[in-house]
């Protein structure tokens, strides 16, 4: 049996702990079976906006004319597209596998790994133990028992990010954030789109002034049928056919080419299973740490999807750091997982920081409301913008509760009220009394915290 100082099982953020305990002269091994950077480089994150800035670029030249631009989209080179987005990542992953192989003090197992043991994995046939272990082998997409799917094929994000031949038509099932970036790719360079989401909205897990909106956009766009859950699938000859229904056992069957399983993901802790490590789960599969990142099992921490904690790449790079001081230099830093904020990539954009309005209702939580429409802001009627919003939730005494914004940039725009939200205060006075360039977008921003009746 290998033994090290530090054993990491995952690829993704867990590869930057690796690297921090091999530069720290710790004894490491990294264990991966597919390519590093994990499923945000590879999987997610990356290539899916690289494809999406291919789909606006698509947009932007349909909509000229309202500029009194003459500019006409004469083709799409789908494949180009997808390839261009693989080529650069691709070097990416390799060039990061090249630098770790050359790492001192660092030995990497290209392998699956599974718990035999406390803080011990077999990999290839081969033991190897760690005197640390972080587990951070992330997640994959889920795909739940329907009726009829294991008998055709079907797309996963996985899959669907590489496809090279475009399909005519597709049907999409789910509503959330990958299902909503994924449809709005595929439809904004020519297929047909159907959206087939349980919830009664799109984005359900939204605000929920972002989610009605945004499925009155999306509606615009593609068939939706929200309130709709999947009952079958089956082989439609020249593809494939959801059959779904309502609560109220209304039927509907929808087909298309490709079909595109998009309902969440879940841990890969079976895969590894971690119960053989002493590794304690939730009852959804994830991994259960304290605020140390600490799993159950004695010198074992845990960080990124596959804890759970928030799925989202940022938030495992936090993790990460929070994990190399405790494991690397055997500290006690604590997570804190106040204002994380997450942005979904389609167009226009979602964005959101902190309480929902029906968490707050839910809670029972006091609270008032401040809204600006883009739209009506200069640089909204300079960009001719026909949708949009900024909408902030706070407490009587000012305190900022949560922030959610749908339109151009809203991705870029929610880091303003993020900064507010982890200073000392977090007031809504902190983004008023910021003094906002003019005629910038952000100056919605500024309208909707003025708005706020306090």
């Amino acid at each position: 049996m290998a033994d090290y100082d530090v054993l990491v099982v995952g690829g993704g953020t867990g590869n930057n702990v690796a690297a921090a305990a091999a530069d720290a002269g710790l004894e490491t091994a990294l264990v991966e079976k597919g390519k590093l950077g994990g499923t945000c480089l590879n999987r997610g994150c990356n290539p899916s906006k690289m494809l999406i800035q291919a789909a606006t670029a698509a947009n932007h030249v349909r909509e000229a004319e309202r500029f009194h631009l003459d500019a006409t989209l004469s083709g799409v080179d789908f494949a180009a597209i997808v390839d261009e987005m693989d080529e650069t990542l691709s070097g990416l992953a390799d060039g990061m596998e090249d630098s770790y192989r050359e790492k001192e003090h660092l030995t990497m197992y290209r392998d699956e790994a599974v718990f035999v043991e406390e803080r011990t994995v077999e990999v290839g046939g081969e033991r190897v133990s760690g005197e640390k272990v972080v587990v951070a082998a992330g997640s994959r997409p889920l795909v739940p028992p329907i009726d009829g799917l294991d008998e055709v094929d079907y797309l996963t994000s996985a899959e669907a990010l590489y496809l090279r031949d475009q399909p005519e038509s597709m049907v999409v099932l789910g509503g959330g954030y990958i299902a909503v970036e994924l449809g709005y790719f595929f439809e904004s360079l020519g297929t047909d789109v159907k959206i087939v989401e349980m919830m009664d909205s799109l984005v359900p897990r939204e605000d929920e002034a972002l989610s009605e909106t945004f499925t009155e956009i999306a509606s615009e766009r593609h068939e939706v049928y929200t309130g709709h859950r999947a009952t079958a699938v089956e082989d439609g000859g020249d593809g494939v056919t959801v059959h779904a229904e309502t609560e109220d056992g209304d039927e509907i069957a929808v087909s298309g080419e490709e079909l595109l399983v998009a309902l969440g993901r879940r841990p890969n802790t079976d895969t590894l299973d971690v119960e053989a490590a002493g590794i304690e789960t939730d009852d959804r599969g994830f991994v259960e740490t304290n605020e140390y990142l600490e799993t159950s099992a004695e010198n074992v921490w845990a960080q990124g999807d596959i804890a759970g904690n928030q799925m989202f790449k940022h938030s495992g790079d936090y993790e990460t750091k929070r994990v190399v001081e405790n494991v690397v230099h055997d500290g006690q830093a604590a997570v804190d997982y106040t204002a994380i904020p997450h942005a979904i990539f389609t167009e226009p954009q979602m964005s959101g920081v902190g309480a929902t309005e029906q968490d707050l209702r839910e809670e029972g939580t006091e609270y008032v409301v401040g809204r600006q429409s883009l739209p009506d802001t200069p640089m909204g009627r300079a960009k001719k913008l026909d949708h949009g919003f900024v909408k902030v939730l706070a407490a009587p005494d000012g305190e900022i509760l949560g922030c959610h914004m749908l339109g151009y940039e809203a991705s870029t725009m929610i880091h303003e009220v993020v900064v507010a939200m982890r200073s000392a205060g977090g007031t809504v006075s902190d983004v008023t009394g910021v003094i906002h360039a003019h005629p910038t977008l952000n100056k919605a921003v500024q309208y909707a915290f003025e708005d706020v009746p306090l």
